[in-house]
């Protein structure tokens, strides 16, 4: 990198920007001394101060000092002692994963680093397990740090670094080293709409934020006003560090709705040609509730070419008609002609009214590929952000394990998300440990307001352990999780949405792939006239058609 400490194995460079200012030092903490160092202004237009110091060495602390009080780097690889400590020089690492060649076939798996192992060595642990499961890759929930021991991780304040709980940089590069000497490949989920609010100093050093723009969680960086070349640099350059320094295989850019940029090139353009040059089988996946394809195109038709973006939609159509449930978003959902179009179309709002916005909303995806949309049944928002945190298993037992049938086997990129292929019934709730007593104040007076009768503390630490998996595994719904992951590789192992579709009595959906194979979702009792044996089926589900169906799923050849 060309900002933060990057040492060479003799001596280490320091740059940081600091457009503000007219002078900025160097801190040095070195064999129990502290040694201040004046940085060279290296050109006032651009404001970059660096400097380069012969005996510091990997494992020294340093911090940047301006108007005589020390802030950690914007750049920090590793912060030991946290948000508001020193920053630490970081060394090499010895990589033995030369016969890795990336993720070719994406089925992902979501967790938690904290609620699903502990920490990095916790979920190195679990590398066996995920693989006999049959996934290919493992997305991280941000693990940038930020304040405290928990987090879900979108309060990170400093991109570079790695959370010291979880086990800093090293451990991240083992458990990476690991996740590829297994065939698994690492998406490491990362945060450029909004930065955190304890321990954020980026203001001090320089215009890091939009002074236009403002998200509900946080300030936005700043992408298309002055000085955003150096603050769209950072930001660029973190995607590729992730890339380089770490292999991580992909990115999963956290909600670009809420990344805002009138530049000509936008900056989610910007980080898919500079992640592309540096690997080109790196996989970028946005999240947008926008449903625009834009994100998705290629850039002969104006699009910023990531490589494939969350689809929402298939998630509310089924979840809506599996819940019943219909407050907020799911009011534009529940009827079973909408999941028939999710599966077909990806999107369901493609240009129509929306009852929920009360207004038009989305655009069609024309004839792009099925590999370009991830689905899912649950997630971490989709969980997390429920007043009580129940996953689907917790809200409808009987009629949970039809999902999995519908989204593994469905035309796109499967997601599966951290112990539901087990039957857990461990909530996933929101989880801080913030140490500000205002931002303490603020957060638990927003949330009374938000989940009323619901209201848990956040802060509290049996919030998190309630989240934590509790590994009480469910053989017959992981043995079928397993099948169901062992079906996708063998019969759809490509991204074709050339699929049939119809629908039977309002109650079922019958998928036809590839001339012969059925995938039946049925919600209701009916009676199925199709002449056909089964492959897999959940309970309900007869072994043979024609005949008479309950609630469940099943995978049928057509005889």
């Amino acid at each position: 990198m060309d900002i933060g400490a990057n040492f060479d194995g003799k001596s280490t460079f320091f740059r940081v920007w600091a457009p503000y200012h007219k002078e900025v030092f160097l801190v040095l903490y070195k064999d129990g001394e502290r040694k201040v160092i004046k940085m060279e202004l290296e050109d006032e237009e651009r404001g970059y101060f660096s400097v380069e110091v012969d005996n510091a060495k990997a494992g020294d602390m340093y911090t940047y000092m301006i108007g005589g009080k020390e802030y950690p780097d914007p750049a920090s690889r590793f912060q030991p002692e946290g948000v508001q400590g020193k920053s630490q020089i970081v060394g090499n690492f010895s990589w033995d994963d030369d016969n890795w060649k990336g993720i070719d076939f994406p089925i992902i798996y979501e967790l938690h680093v904290g609620a699903f192992g502990g920490d990095f060595e916790g979920v190195k642990r679990k590398m066996d397990y995920l693989k006999e499961l049959g996934i290919t890759a493992i997305e991280l929930m941000p693990v940038h740090q930020f304040a405290g021991n928990r987090n879900w991780g979108y309060d990170g304040v400093l991109l570079y670094a790695v959370q010291n709980s979880y086990g800093g940089p090293q451990k991240l590069k083992e458990l990476v080293n690991e996740a590829h000497k297994k065939g698994i490949g690492v998406i490491l989920d990362v945060v450029y709409n909004h930065v955190g609010p304890e321990g954020n100093y980026l203001s001090v050093f320089g215009p890091y934020f939009s002074t236009r723009y403002k998200t509900p969680w946080g300030p936005i960086f700043n992408f298309d006003e002055a000085y955003s070349d150096e603050v769209r640099h950072y930001v660029v350059q973190n995607a590729v560090y992730w890339i380089k320094e770490y292999h991580i295989d992909g990115l999963r850019l956290d909600a670009v709705h809420s990344i805002f940029d009138n530049s000509p090139k936008h900056i989610l353009e910007e980080i898919r040609d500079a992640v592309k040059e540096a690997n080109p089988k790196a996989l970028l996946i946005a999240e947008s509730d926008l449903n625009d394809p834009r994100i998705i195109l290629p850039k002969d038709k104006c699009g910023y070419c990531i490589d494939a973006q969350w689809s929402d939609d298939f998630h509310h159509s089924l979840h809506a008609l599996l819940t019943g449930e219909r407050d907020s978003y799911y009011a534009d959902f529940g009827e079973i002609t909408k999941l028939a179009k999710a599966i077909k179309d990806a999107f369901v709002y493609d240009g129509v009214y929306s009852r929920f916005r009360k207004k038009t909303h989305g655009r069609p995806v024309g004839n792009l590929p099925s590999n370009k949309f991830v689905v899912y049944a649950q997630n971490h928002d989709q969980v997390g952000n429920r007043k009580d945190g129940k996953r689907l298993i917790s809200l409808v037992r009987e009629k949970a394990l039809i999902a999995p049938f519908l989204y593994i086997l469905s035309p796109y990129i499967p997601m599966i998300f951290m112990g539901e292929e087990y039957g857990e019934t461990n909530p996933f709730l929101f989880f801080t440990d913030f140490s500000d007593p205002e931002i303490i104040k603020g957060l638990r007076e927003g949330r009374k307001r938000e989940l009323g009768e619901y209201y848990y503390d956040p802060q509290d630490y049996s919030t998190f352990e309630k989240s934590k998996l509790s590994w009480k595994v469910d053989e017959k719904i992981l043995s079928l999780y397993k099948e169901l992951i062992r079906l996708r590789k063998e019969l759809f192992n490509d991204f074709s949405r050339d699929v049939d579709i119809r629908i039977e009595d309002n109650k079922c959906i019958i998928i036809k792939r590839k001339e012969k194979y059925l995938v039946i979702a049925c919600f209701g009792e009916t009676y199925l006239d199709i002449k056909a044996k089964s492959i897999i089926t959940t309970d309900g589900m007869p072994s043979s058609l024609p005949g008479k169906v309950n609630v469940g799923a099943g995978v049928y050849e057509e005889l």
